[in-house]
Formats: C-alpha cells, structure tokens, sequence
C-alpha cells in the first residue's frame, strides 16, 4: 500500500512579498519589514538576508547603513497581510483537498499518492499563486508534515527545484547529507530552550535527532519531541488540528501591544487596557466562546537604566464564565487600580482571556448560568465597526479614533507608531491602488 502525502505550501518571505505586490518598484529590492512602533525587522526578502540584515535586529542601529544598501523598509501592514493570505489560501484550496490552515503564510495540504501526479499539481498551484495574487510560494512534499516541513525549506534555498521539493528525491540523491546540513534548532517543533539542551547532549542537527530512541526521548523530555523523532523518520503521528482554519482559540486569548510612548498615567493605562479588552472580547464572540479568568500585565522597557525594570500581572475570576464586554473591560481596568508604580514609565501591556469555554457546550446547573451579553452591546458594536470601521464605537476609550490614515485606531499618543505604512489597497477604498495606462 502506497504511504499517504502531506503537502506544506509556505510563501517565500511573506510579509515582504505581499508590500511589492501593489509596489512593482520594490520587485529584486532589499526589503524589510518592521515589527509595531517600527522598532525590530520582522521579516526580510531574499536580497535584504544576502546584505547580512538578521531578523530582530533593531531598525535604529541599522538604519543609516541599510539605506545606503538601497533597503526599503516598511511598517508592518496587517490588514493587507491578512487579506493577501485569504486570497492565497482561497486559490490553493482549489487545487488540493485537506487544506490545514498553519499559520497566515502556510498551509498543510494532502495531496494524491500518485508522485507525479502531486508534483505536477504543487507546480501548477505554486504558477497560480504567484499569477493571480502575486505571492511566491514553495512546496515541500513527503510523508509526514515534519519531513515536508524540510523540504519545502530545501525547496525555498534550492532555486533549481522549481519551488517544489520531494523528500524521496532529496533523500535519494543526497541521503543522510539532507538532514545533515540543518541545525536541529531549524526543526520544526524544537523550541530555542530544548535547542539548547539536545546540543548539550551532541546532537546539533536533524539527522543527530533521527538516529535518537524515541521513547527514550519521550521519557527524558516529552511526547511531542517524541513524535518529532518519529516523523523525521517518517512515520506520520502529528494530527491535524481541527480549528486551524478558523483561527480558533482552545485556551486563551490575548491582546498586547507595546505603546508609541511610555504610559505613567493610570488613566492612560486603563485606556489602553480597555481597548485591548474590546479586541480581545470581538475575538471571544467571533468564535462563540465564554471566559472565566481575566488577566492584564504591563511592563516598562527591559533596556532602561539598571534596576529600573518594573511589570506588573494580576488576574480577575469572574464571578460567572462571560462574554459580556461591560464585564471583561471593568474587570480588566479594576486589575490594575492601585497597583501601578506611579513613577514607573510603561511601554508594553495586554490583556488575556483564559479559561475559554464553548457557549453551546456550556450546560451549568440553575444559578451557575453564564453572565451573558443579554442585551446584545458586543453584537451592536462589531456590527457599527464593520459599517463604519473599527474604533468608531466603543465602550469608554475604545470609540475615541484617531486622525487622518489613523482614524480606525485608538487616538491616543500611545497607540502604535507606523511611519512607514504602505496602503492597505484591498481593504481600504481610499488607499486602492491606481494604474496608470501609457
């Protein structure tokens, strides 16, 4: 019986491509985009990694040599990603069946057992993509999701495969050397701590883990690196998960963001923590779930002067599981009242969601029903927000909007800093791109 397939179809620097999809000037450029409040490089092209530019390095130290090199640098642009994604998603769902959403620039995919037949299809989808949405992508194709997940980065540092890699070639042609020449770091599900504890035990690359026992790996670590071991051996165990494609939360939810500028303010604070509730709760609702726990943190920055680092965390039971949005954002606010340092200057907050409850399976004995949105206020604002756009209803400092290209968000001086923001030309009328006809 011929072994079942898994495709991994993953776009080539992701965030990078979709800003010259609506920008042809910036096509075989340096580019690098730039995490919130422009401060690290999150993501880079291929010509931005040859110039030596490494992936966190703070845009400031940077600046001046990359602009010499020709970079561009832009801010990080959401709502195109996001859009650029569903897109991507949508025309490769077309061509093969058992689509696993993984994360917003790839996708498991189960193709046919026929090899040829899956390689011709992974190169006709891969045309598709980068055609009708202008996205580069690569395809790593083999027997476990792990082993797919290596060739498609064959796929990607290999220009002569066409973008689509077999792991039966690759193995065929280069045997153990494949495996080899990766970093066990590079592995997928081997986090930098558990790196760090395999190469104190000599094994440094993906072959030095292949060649490991695996329940003797399962008993001094864990089940997952256990079944790492497995898969790279290729013995498929890792399952699909069922609420990928919907982008459903199983046990918590959070909204965190570093502020444009210091927060000493404890109104200021309780701003922010409750437009990040408002987020946090939209997400609650979309997915039909019911909290118990509401946590808030806030921090100020780890590189201030010695002994000068402050945070604080505190977590709120509800008295009954809730989606009510008045319930979360007085509870987030409440957290933190008289508890902040005053004297302490704050960049970074968030709030957290936990203990996730489905509504529909939510059965409590009478008296221990859910405090539930009864009169329907979280529907009436994501309804008026999506009319209108978002941040133009709110509760308290959650429908005060900014100006100009920031009149969707937050109006405060803290809210997120992007200079550099490219338009938003599939979400936004007024930021459409505009072709010009000779």
């Amino acid at each position: 019986m011929t072994q079942p397939l898994v495709a991994l179809a993953d776009a080539n620097s992701f965030f990078a491509s979709c800003e010259r999809v609506f920008d042809p000037l910036l096509a075989d450029k340096p580019v690098v985009v730039l995490s919130n409040n422009d401060g690290c490089v999150v993501a880079r092209s291929a010509e931005a990694k040859r110039l030596g530019i490494r992936e966190g390095a703070p845009w400031f130290t940077i600046r001046e040599k990359a602009l010499r090199q020709g970079v561009t640098a832009r801010s990080s642009n959401y709502e195109l990603y996001a859009s650029l994604s569903a897109r991507m998603m949508s025309v490769m769902n077309r061509f093969m069946p058992g689509q696993e959403i993984y994360s917003i620039d790839e996708c498991f995919l189960s193709p046919t057992t026929d090899v040829q037949e899956t390689i011709d299809t992974a190169t006709t989808m891969r045309n598709a993509v980068l055609t009708g949405v202008g996205i580069p992508v690569s395809v790593g194709i083999a027997p476990t999701k792990t082993l797919a997940k290596v060739a498609n980065h064959w796929a990607k540092n290999h220009p002569s495969s066409g973008g689509v890699s077999l792991w039966s070639d690759i193995e065929a042609k280069y045997g153990d050397t494949a495996l080899a020449q990766i970093p066990v770091g590079d592995i997928w599900g081997v986090g930098r701590r558990l790196t760090k504890k395999l190469q104190a035990m000599g094994i440094v690359t993906a072959l030095d883990l292949q060649h490991q026992n695996p329940a003797l790996m399962r008993h001094r670590f864990s089940v997952t690196l256990e079944r790492t071991i497995l898969e790279l051996n290729g013995v498929p165990c890792i399952k699909g998960d069922a609420s990928a494609n919907d982008g459903k939360r199983k046990t918590e939810i959070l909204c965190s963001r570093m502020f444009s500028t210091p927060i000493t303010d404890q109104f200021e604070m309780e701003q922010a923590l409750s437009v990040y509730a408002q987020k946090a709760c939209r997400r609650l609702r979309r997915q039909s779930s019911l909290c118990s726990h509401v946590s808030v943190f806030c921090a100020t920055s780890p590189f201030g002067p010695e002994n000068s680092y402050d945070s604080f965390h505190a977590t709120t039971t509800l008295r009954d599981p809730s989606d009510d949005p008045l319930v979360i954002t007085k509870a987030a606010c409440n957290a933190i009242r008289g508890n902040l340092d005053p004297h302490a200057r704050y960049v970074r907050a968030g709030v957290l969601l936990l203990d996730l409850q489905d509504t529909k399976n939510f059965s409590p004995l009478p008296g221990f029903e859910a405090t539930r949105d009864i009169h329907n206020l979280g529907e009436v604002i994501d309804k008026a927000n999506s009319r209108f756009g978002t941040s133009h209803v709110g509760i308290g400092y959650g429908g005060i909007r900014g100006r100009g290209r920031n009149n969707e968000d937050s109006g405060a001086s803290w809210m997120m800093r992007r200079e550099m923001l490219s338009n938003r030309c599939t979400t936004r009328w007024d930021e459409m791109a505009v072709a010009h006809a000779d």
